[in-house]
């Protein structure tokens, strides 16, 4: 099976292109630190499957996705991102992504998802696959959004459970997601809203978001 190892971290790329390098009966054959670098060296590696960032400069992973499924129909894609908020995993998802999965995964969990790609099956994070019985269940289009401020849909729960009292800990294992994923959702939230503690935040939930 031939990867293409898509990330504009190097330390990360550098960390995937070694633990792949692992693993019997897969070639890195490539890695790239943007989606237009990984659109050329689609074009000419012509990989198996392409594991795939999200946030990227000069060209995302969403743009990337959509390209290469569009262009490179034998070409799949597994995204392997920090981000599961409802925009990023329906951006992936609707872009063609045969597989989505937060970066806590492990070498077993992401060798499986790449093994299932090439072969036309599909492998999902929980989350993901929440958002993709609801992407099915409405025909497609753009995410729906109903929260105030910007909030995506996962960034209001969070903020509900700090509501609650519940700690970052307690949230990642509600929501079935990693502590970091958890930490990345209460920043981009506080920015949005404004505030700068958990006490805030809960007043916040509160009062508008019920």
């Amino acid at each position: 099976m031939r990867v293409l190892v898509v990330d504009d971290q190097q330390a990360m790329r550098e960390g995937l292109v070694a633990l792949l390098g692992l693993v019997d009966g897969v070639e890195v054959v490539g890695e790239a630190g943007q989606g237009e670098e990984a659109l050329r060296l689609v074009a000419a590696l012509c990989p198996d499957v392409v594991l795939m960032d999200l946030r990227m400069p000069v060209m995302d992973g969403v743009e990337a996705t959509r390209r290469i499924t569009r262009d490179h129909p034998g070409v799949a894609v597994v995204v392997l991102t920090t981000y599961d908020d409802d925009r990023s995993v329906d951006g992936a998802l609707l872009a063609g992504a045969r597989g989505y999965l937060t970066k806590d995964a492990g070498r077993a969990e992401i060798t499986a998802a790449l093994r299932s790609a090439a072969t036309g099956q599909s492998t999902f994070s929980a989350v993901a696959a929440r958002r993709l019985v609801e992407v099915l269940s409405r025909g497609g289009g753009e995410p729906v959004t109903a929260c105030p401020d910007g909030l995506t849909a996962r960034e209001a729960e969070v903020l509900r459970l700090i509501a609650l009292g519940l700690s970052n800990a307690e949230i990642a294992a509600r929501l079935f997601i990693a502590g970091t994923t958890v930490k990345t959702h209460i920043n981009n939230a506080f920015a949005k809203i404004g505030v700068r503690n958990r006490t805030e935040a809960a007043n916040y939930a509160r009062d508008r978001l019920g």
